[in-house]
């Protein structure tokens, strides 16, 4: 996949990965469309960028959907990449006092429904430029769960599903390309309350991404991920552990048995 000469959407675009995302794409002669609930912080984020149009955007509404779409079409007919990077997760124990349900459905709708509303509808659109790509920013939760993030690794679970599915589908009937960077934990606002001070920077995922582009490589395993996913191969139990470093589960196990 060619790295310049692109016309490129980030959701989620005004910080944190995929901020970084975007400035490590505009710097590379590409034209960069972010998106932001946050009209403030969508514009101070686009003045540190060239090349780039800022749209105020909520992924999880559908008509606001139909409107980008409606607006792409018509604006930038030559899109030829999307980046699906808006997120959401809270942070809790199952057996708390937290609504559970209504936590879940929040991220559910913002780490996976919205995102296959948002891909079929620009799918038509891609199909017309000459190479094209489809990228989602899942994590390595979505391959082994932390038990603080539970809703959050489900919605990122079922993010690398569809993802896999979509890269089989469009790989069969079109020429686009499906990407999936699935990040450990990074060093962003985003992270603040798990620790993300201890993360990886968030230029390392932009730089890997570009790389995966350059190199067509579709599953992006940046920073710990390929270490937990090789663990995972050999032992699905001690990448749990791995993931869960706070928790004894042979005690766990021992308990129960």
């Amino acid at each position: 996949m060619k790295t310049s000469g692109n016309t490129i959407l980030i959701t989620g675009g005004s910080a944190g990965i995929g901020f970084e995302i975007a400035k490590a794409f505009s710097e590379r002669d590409n034209h960069v469309i972010i998106t932001g609930r946050n009209e403030e912080r969508l514009l101070n984020a686009a003045a540190k960028l060239k090349n780039v149009t800022p749209i105020v955007f909520d992924v999880t509404d559908k008509q606001d959907i139909e409107t980008l779409a409606t607006r792409l079409e018509t604006e930038f007919p030559e899109l030829n990449v999307v980046i699906n990077n808006a997120g959401k997760a809270f942070y809790y124990q199952l057996n708390g006092e937290e609504d559970a349900a209504a936590l879940a459905e929040e991220e559910i709708v913002t780490n996976y429904l919205s995102i296959i509303r948002l891909n079929q509808r620009l799918t038509p659109l891609l199909e017309n430029a000459g190479e094209a790509a489809i990228v989602t920013v899942s994590s390595i939760a979505g391959l082994v769960p932390n038990h603080i993030l539970p809703t959050y690794a489900a919605s990122k679970a079922a993010l690398h599903s569809y993802t896999q599915s979509l890269r089989i589908t469009l790989g069969k009937s079109t020429g686009i390309k499906v990407y999936e960077l699935l990040p450990p934990l990074v060093n962003t606002e985003f992270s603040t309350v798990i620790g993300g001070q201890n993360g990886i920077p968030p230029k390392q995922v932009a730089d890997d991404l570009i790389n995966a582009f350059e190199t067509d490589t579709y599953e992006v395993l940046t920073g710990k991920t390929a270490d937990v996913f090789n663990l995972f191969l050999s032992s699905p139990t001690d990448a749990l552990q791995a993931m869960n470093p706070g928790v004894d589960l042979k005690q766990l196990a021992a308990n129960h048995a």
